[in-house]
């Protein structure tokens, strides 16, 4: 691929239609602007008869009237081009084909950015933390747009390119940069990958760019199996005893997770009026999830509930109206793996590991149907379920031994 320096140039190529006759049998003249490889075409409104067209100069090679009157015009079209092209530089505008065609024509017209409307878009999502987005999801966003930024001030040695510019060798070889300059894997590069399309599809719907640069390009995430407690190692966990109260606070929410299946997002924002009690006085969390607003349904067992009342008086969640005092994933990430130190853990432990683990170890070990775990973990549909739904040895002998059972009774 090679992303090589790629200097501003502009040619200007003028030469006929030779298969698109006009009515007079002289064949149109139109002009070929060219910068950076990208072309824009120009009608010049002049015709010359075939025979009198000399391409290698660029002009009529006639010596009458008519003749003579094409050529200065064409003088002075090329003349007009320079001077666009001078002038976008000079008011340190985007020099493209089509600026300089639009130009011509007297109709220029409003041509957006690439990083102009991808800021714009980071901007409205900010607004909408606690409404639409998290605070963890702008992030990303926000740095999608850096990574893309160095990719086009490496690659093309400007601040922003304009979106007519963007084609599918710049998808490809932002692709490519994030995988070798930035070191990403596979689905970090196509994470970013994704944040693009999704302000491209915007450009699209506002008709700013005619042609998605993302068409017949296809991705494909690898499978990430991510790790989740067994019920030893969540036993250890609850059982050991922390002399630092920050690590303890951070067990009791990764192991309420353990027991409710809620993302951290979710039991981030969790207070008392996500709690509620059925008519034979069993306790629910009733809560739209932050990431799809399904709802989710859960049962509050024993264990969650023993650490809900743990905290009911702790100054923090009160003032804060929570139920847990949740630091910040960052910050619960960084405990966590001191935590799996500490308890001889040899996993790598982070807040979406709890989320595994109830689905896997707490639910469906326990014979929970996939069903019911879906509106538990607040599912639209029981695909992404599935995705939880590790094979544990424990499922595997237990049907095993109903396997052994039905030969025993045919050996009777």
């Amino acid at each position: 691929m090679g992303i090589e320096k790629r200097r501003s140039t502009l040619s200007v190529l003028f030469y006929i239609k030779r298969q698109k006759l006009l009515k007079n049998g002289e064949a149109p003249v139109c002009m070929r602007i060219t910068v950076d490889k990208r072309k824009a075409e120009i009608m010049i409104k002049r015709s010359v008869p075939v025979e009198l067209w000399n391409q290698s100069k660029e002009c009529s090679k006639g010596k009458d009237r008519n003749s003579q009157e094409l050529n200065h015009y064409i003088s002075s079209v090329r003349a007009k081009v320079l001077q666009i092209h001078r002038e976008l530089e000079v008011d340190a505008k985007m020099v493209t084909a089509d600026a300089i065609r639009d130009r011509y024509y007297g109709r220029d017209k409003v041509q957006h950015t690439l990083l102009e409307i991808y800021t714009d878009h980071n901007e409205k999502c900010r607004a909408l933390i606690g409404k639409e987005y998290t605070e963890s999801t702008v992030t990303k966003f926000e740095t999608s747009i850096n990574r893309l930024r160095e990719f086009i001030r490496f690659g093309y040695h400007k601040d922003d390119l304009f979106l007519n510019e963007l084609d599918g060798q710049f998808v490809r070889d932002f692709e490519y940069w994030l995988k070798t300059s930035i070191g990403c894997q596979n689905n970090s590069a196509l994470k970013h990958l994704k944040n693009l399309k999704k302000v491209i599809r915007i450009a699209l719907a506002n008709g700013w760019i005619e042609k998605d640069p993302f068409y017949g390009i296809h991705f494909k995430m690898d499978e990430v199996n991510v790790e989740f407690l067994s019920q030893e190692e969540l036993d250890r966990l609850m059982e050991k005893d922390f002399e630092i109260k920050r690590l303890e606070q951070v067990r009791d929410v990764f192991a309420f997770c353990c027991y409710t299946g809620l993302a951290f997002a979710d039991v981030h924002q969790l207070s008392k009026e996500h709690l509620v009690r059925d008519n034979d006085g069993n306790l629910w969390i009733r809560k739209a999830r932050q990431k799809t607003k399904q709802m989710c349904n859960i049962p509050v067992i024993s264990p969650a509930r023993k650490l809900i009342d743990k905290y009911s008086h702790q100054p923090d969640c009160i003032a804060k109206n929570v139920l847990l005092p949740v630091l910040s994933n960052q910050k619960m990430n960084a405990y966590l793996k001191e935590i799996a130190d500490i308890c001889g853990i040899q996993k790598r432990l982070t807040t979406h590991v709890a989320r595994h683990t109830a689905a896997t170890v707490v639910f469906l070990a326990n014979e929970v149907s996939m069903e019911n775990v879906a509106k538990i973990l607040g599912h639209s549909n029981i695909r992404m379920t599935q995705h939880y739904a590790k094979v544990l040895d424990t499922s595997i002998l237990r049907d095993m031994k109903n396997v052994e059972r039905s030969f025993l009774k045919r050996q009777v």
